[in-house]
């Protein structure tokens, strides 16, 4: 006939001693005999050797004592008669022929003698498993991790042919400009709340801006300058990135600040996308006839919905969110490079705030079966000195190995009333990456 082994009222579980002593690090032991305060005379004694050498199921101390002359021994016996129970109770369900009728008798006299201890043990495990909950949701403590770049690069350049677009009636140079030098300082201050989170607080500083840079915006380049130098300029430092990123849901991830830059977001590529490891240029690291305000105060959100191969991402950015005042009715006022040079415009001005010309909006829906491939579906339109832009855009790239890849851009856009009337500007750029030569 089958054998029933008594109930158990404490839970079962399948660790060691250390749910009710925690001084010392525990793991399993073959024999009893290494249990040395336990006298070989002792009816505990024999019954733990016998079930230790049946089952394997007794844990003892790493020092090969089981610390018989302490108050808790008690309870360390009772935890480790909790652990045989389980083990004879598996055995017990798939090899009944193994457990001995004696075997049953033992635990049935171990079981009445510890009663009293296995019903505080019950409860001392529901205790530390709360506890142990409690420190699993609260164990991450805010971090701030610090880092720091600094670049210094020669700018130097020429040109000859027609001119493009002249940038509001002026022109940018007669003469070649001298070779100048170049340097840029950042300081980043990334800090996490729950470990899913991120605030980034970047510094910046650099040399002379416009002026160093001037051979980045020789014709006919179309403002493919350097961004080296940006604001904070001659030694100052300015606040270059402010925004804090959360993931309300799993696969939703939100960010929200006064100081956010589009490409940091959307239009990433892993061959073209940092102008300072990639190329030396902003026109090959961004599709940036799809933004021309880049930066500014906005919001990001992307989702990935389980997981899975496709992203949709939704980008919003306030170019002057911080002025009330329309550009034309300010002391100082003016744009970008690319403003003024692909995108001018006859008159009018920037109505500024957080919803005010100039603003935009970015939309980029990637599918990404792979590691090795990704495409990007884009969108980007808004306002921008009284003129309404769209633009479309596609960017993919793939590894054909670990060393080589292809990547490619192309955009398509319309800005309407500018100086040199409408314009629809195409972008295109095409490259081979040889990583890690």
């Amino acid at each position: 006939t089958d054998q029933e082994l008594p109930t158990v009222s404490p839970p079962a579980f399948d660790t060691d001693l250390e749910a009710v002593s925690t001084d010392s690090l525990i793991e399993q032991v073959t024999s009893v005999s290494q249990l040395s305060d336990v006298q070989p005379t002792d009816w505990a004694f024999q019954a733990l050797q016998s079930l230790v050498e049946r089952y394997g199921v007794i844990a003892g101390y790493p020092d090969g004592t089981f610390r018989g002359n302490r108050a808790m021994t008690r309870y360390e016996f009772a935890a480790a008669l909790n652990v045989a129970l389980n083990r004879i109770t598996e055995l017990m369900g798939t090899e009944t022929d193994r457990v001995s009728q004696e075997d049953l008798t033992t635990l049935r006299r171990l079981q009445d003698e510890f009663a009293a201890e296995l019903a505080a043990l019950g409860s001392q495990v529901d205790t530390l498993e709360n506890r142990t909950a409690q420190l699993e949701a609260n164990q991450f403590s805010t971090t701030t991790k610090l880092a720091g770049q600094v670049i210094f690069a020669a700018n130097g350049g020429g040109f000859d042919g027609d001119r493009i677009i002249a940038p509001r009636g002026a022109t940018v140079t007669e003469d070649d400009p001298n070779v100048t030098a170049i340097y840029r300082a950042s300081l980043d201050l990334n800090t996490s709340f729950k470990g899913t989170d991120l605030l980034k607080i970047r510094l910046v500083t650099g040399s002379d801006g416009l002026n160093d840079n001037a051979a980045g915006f020789l014709e006919p380049n179309l403002g493919s300058t350097l961004d080296f130098s940006i604001p904070g300029r001659n030694g100052k430092f300015s606040l270059a990135r402010l925004y804090y990123t959360f993931a309300p849901l799993e696969d939703l991830k939100v960010t929200i600040g006064p100081a956010i830059v589009a490409p940091d977001f959307v239009d990433k590529n892993r061959y073209a996308n940092v102008s300072f490891l990639d190329f030396s240029t902003q026109a090959f690291v961004n599709n940036f006839i799809l933004l021309p305000r880049p930066g500014g105060a906005g919001a990001f959100v992307d989702w990935n919905p389980g997981g899975g191969d496709w992203r949709l991402r939704a980008l919003y950015v306030s170019g002057d969110a911080t002025n009330s005042l329309p550009e034309n009715q300010r002391f100082v006022g003016g744009g970008g490079p690319e403003d003024i040079r692909l995108f001018p415009t006859g008159g009018g001005g920037a109505e500024g705030g957080l919803f005010g010309d100039p603003y935009q909006g970015f939309f980029e829906l990637e599918y990404a079966p792979n590691r090795t491939f990704a495409l990007r579906l884009q969108y980007g339109g808004g306002k921008l000195f009284g003129s309404n832009f769209n633009g479309f855009g596609i960017n993919a790239e793939l590894a054909l190995s670990n060393q080589l890849g292809i990547f490619g851009r192309y955009g398509y856009a319309s800005y309407p009333d500018t100086t040199v009337g409408d314009i629809n500007p195409n972008y295109w750029m095409a490259g081979v990456a040889f990583q890690d030569v």
